[in-house]
């Protein structure tokens, strides 16, 4: 590509006022662009049009923009694909967080003008990924054929989808078909429903975008989106699909009850579980009971058992005790509960539950379960009267037993390497375990099923995209994913339909999902300086790239999230993207002008993840907070994708400092890439031996983490960095840079 730049400065926003709008066309021109004009308010129609003006007539091809946050405005400014269009911020993280009229905001200024410059000399235009002799496809397969599953499949197929539902079972309905009546999902949430899953299965069955399989499981799963290949095995024969993408709905176990032995289970037949309960009613059989007892969290947030809540469990009780009262009017039915949770429309449902007599007793403990003369007996701490107190007279104990997501049911085939003291070895960041679950038997390097979190549900961005899990293209639904009720159950599980659409669509163009969404740049790899070492493969956090029997990288750019963090793993730097890769961050770092040890102006490099980093950045701005002027920010995709050769570059051109600002890892994680943070800080610690090397001090080089709310902190931190620096001195190296 032959490029024409047309470089672009907008001076609305209070830009005129606060900076020197010539000296800012001036440093635009260094890199002489084919064209150099100004705005009083470009991103309004007459604005756009003088940049379109310029494209139409072929005078230039790609454009920098000097004004706003490229977060802001960014679909007024694009021109389309071919089109490369560079935004240098000028208005949050320049004018909004340093005085106005001041030399060293001016100097902040024209540095980012460099920087956009020095990357698009760098970028070129990304063309959509297209496999050669293969097509691309939209089908969406739904594995699971219970509630969640048969709404997902009913929703990609009214959507237009053709949709394939596989159920291990000889028919579908899953967990909820044996319901003797179910909880409300509408109209005034007091009332008792029948059940509605026979009028579902045959809505499935009768919808021409449906294919069926009952009787089969997925044996295989090869590929990415938009080229999964599936194999089927359905009795003895074998039936091969490929799906542009899967939605994981295989729903959840109820916790083995013989775990519950201290709750009388196993020691009286009168003390039964939720769904025995179900079948007792739905035969008949309890119209000679006159009394019973329900306990909630039987097994539930207990570290013992099961840690979590399991969502549905009150609201089942609270269904099962109006259904005993329904059947026996004159019965008597006790809850036993830590506390009620029927969330949402459900605490209607709650209080018809106590209008119709149900008897409600909270609890700290339950010490005992026992049978005397047919009858059972509960020993507990009561809450409400603070005393010990036994209930008696039980006809039936109901225990509430929670549930277990179908991914935790195996053996554990990956788990994190530890050595002989039970340590991560080397410290260096793991994938999560993965479980052999004989759900998707998925053909990657990373395990056959979805990573799973500490509770056994797959891994997923919990904040902003809960569908998601690692595997691009595969969407977790319905109690597989978190438990939940029969309500939350089918939002889900529609939800997680339109994330499947949106994927199949997104990658037949070429696209990136989540959270880089149409980002249509992929890694290309050049093998001929590959030394087969591994990093990228096991440092993908998506899994888009595995390997041959000699260690060649094999990329499914289909899987791939273009969050670099393979780019920021590879020791020789053979991976790069077109429009983001290391030589164009080395130039904009090298761009910056590096004042002389004697003009007493350090610099200070910061590195920010554009998901949570920057936004926080420009909350500083938005909030008018100011920070050090002697900043400058390079956005990152990820920090997984940090090289440290910038780091290197940095700390050798003559900076004081590098800062790098990356999401929240752990446990509760916000990293939007997964685990690209939480590497760039093990990458990080490997770097003293560089700076020795330099002769430098390894506090001058810093990591931490921040969300988009920290945004307060931020000035703080750069502050007390550039205080920590200021007693280090100036970098040794700058009279040499």
């Amino acid at each position: 590509m032959d490029k024409k730049v047309g470089f672009y400065i907008c001076t609305g926003c209070g830009i005129a006022e606060a900076l020197d709008i010539e000296a800012l066309a001036k440093a635009g021109q260094e890199d002489s662009p084919a064209c150099c004009k100004n705005h009083e308010f470009l991103c309004g129609e007459e604005g756009v049009q003088l940049i379109k003006q310029d494209i139409e007539s072929g005078e230039i091809n790609a454009v920098i923009i000097a004004g706003c946050s490229s977060r802001v405005n960014y679909d007024v400014f694009n021109f389309g694909k071919d089109v490369l269009v560079e935004r240098v911020n000028l208005r949050e993280q320049v004018i909004w967080t340093q005085p106005a009229g001041e030399e060293d905001t001016q100097m902040m200024a024209e540095d980012y003008i460099r920087m956009g410059m020095a990357k698009v000399t760098r970028m070129e235009s990304p063309e959509p990924y297209a496999p050669e002799g293969e097509e691309l496809v939209k089908t969406i397969l739904v594995v699971g054929g219970g509630l969640s599953g048969m709404t997902a499949a009913l929703e990609s197929a009214n959507a237009g989808y053709k949709t394939i539902l596989v159920e291990k079972a000889d028919s579908l309905g899953g967990w909820a078909a044996n319901l003797y009546k179910m909880a409300p999902i509408k109209g005034s949430f007091n009332e008792l429903q029948d059940n509605f899953i026979p009028e579902l299965v045959k809505q499935v069955e009768e919808n021409t975008n449906i294919t069926v399989y009952t009787g089969s499981q997925v044996k295989n799963t090869a590929n990415g989106p938009g080229l999964f290949d599936v194999t089927i095995h359905q009795g003895g024969s074998e039936i091969n699909e490929r799906v542009g993408s899967i939605v994981l709905a295989t729903g959840a176990k109820p916790y083995e009850p013989d775990n519950l032995g201290y709750l009388g289970y196993g020691k009286s037949d009168k003390v039964i579980t939720q769904a025995m309960f179900e079948e007792l009613a739905a035969n008949g059989q309890l119209k000679g009971v006159e009394k019973i007892g329900f306990i909630q969290c039987a097994g539930s947030r207990d570290e013992e058992h099961l840690a979590y809540c399991s969502a549905a469990c009150c609201v089942e009780s609270l269904k099962q005790s109006m259904v005993f009262k329904e059947i026996n009017p004159e019965g008597v039915a006790y809850v036993f509960y830590k506390d009620i949770r029927s969330t949402g429309q459900y605490e209607h449902f709650y209080k018809s539950a106590q209008e119709n007599g149900v008897i409600f007793v909270k609890y700290d403990q339950i010490d005992d379960v026992a049978e005397s003369d047919g009858k059972l007996a509960v020993t507990l701490d009561d809450v409400l009267m603070g005393e010990k107190t036994e209930a008696d007279e039980f006809d039936l104990i109901v225990l509430a037993n929670g549930m277990v997501p179908t991914t935790a049911l195996g053996e554990v085939v990956e788990e994190p390497k530890e050595d002989e003291d039970g340590n991560a070895e080397e410290e260096q960041p793991t994938q999560p375990p993965v479980i052999e679950a004989d759900l998707l038997n998925l053909e990657y390097r990373q395990g056959p099923e979805l990573p799973i979190l500490k509770y056994g549900f797959p891994d997923s961005h919990y904040i902003c995209f809960p569908y998601e899990t690692r595997r691009t293209g595969i969407y977790a639904a319905g109690s597989v994913r978190a438990p939940m009720d029969l309500v939350t159950t089918i939002e889900d599980a529609t939800g997680a339909a339109l994330k499947a659409i949106q994927c199949a669509e997104a990658t037949s163009e070429g696209k990136a999902v989540h959270p880089r969404s149409g980002d249509m740049s992929y890694p290309e790899f050049y093998m001929n300086r590959c030394t087969q070492c591994k990093r990228c493969t096991e440092e993908c956090p998506f899994g888009a790239i595995n390997e041959d029997e000699k260690a060649n990288p094999l990329p499914n750019p289909t899987r791939c999230r273009r969050c670099g963090t393979c780019m920021g793993a590879c020791p020789e730097r053979i991976i790069s993207f077109k429009d983001y890769n290391i030589p164009m961050v080395g130039n904009m770092l090298k761009s910056i002008e590096m004042p002389e040890e004697d003009e007493e102006k350090p610099r200070i490099l910061i590195f920010a993840c554009e998901n949570d980093a920057i936004p926080a950045l420009d909350m500083v701005g938005i909030n008018r907070l100011n920070y050090n002027a002697w900043v400058r920010i390079i956005p990152l995709r990820c920090l997984g994708s940090l090289n440290l050769i910038w780091v290197n570059d940095a700390m050798s051109g003559g900076f004081d400092g590098v800062f790098l600002l990356g999401c929240k890892h752990g446990d509760d994680y916000q990293c939007h890439f997964m685990k690209g943070s939480e590497l760039a800080e093990y990458r990080l610690s490997k770097v003293s031996e560089t700076l020795d090397r330099l002769g430098l001090e390894s506090e001058r080089v810093r990591m931490t983490q921040v969300t988009i709310m920290d945004y307060d902190k931020i000035p703080k931190m750069l502050d007390d960095f550039a205080e920590e620096l200021d007693d280090l001195g100036p970098n040794p190296m700058k009279d040499f840079a």
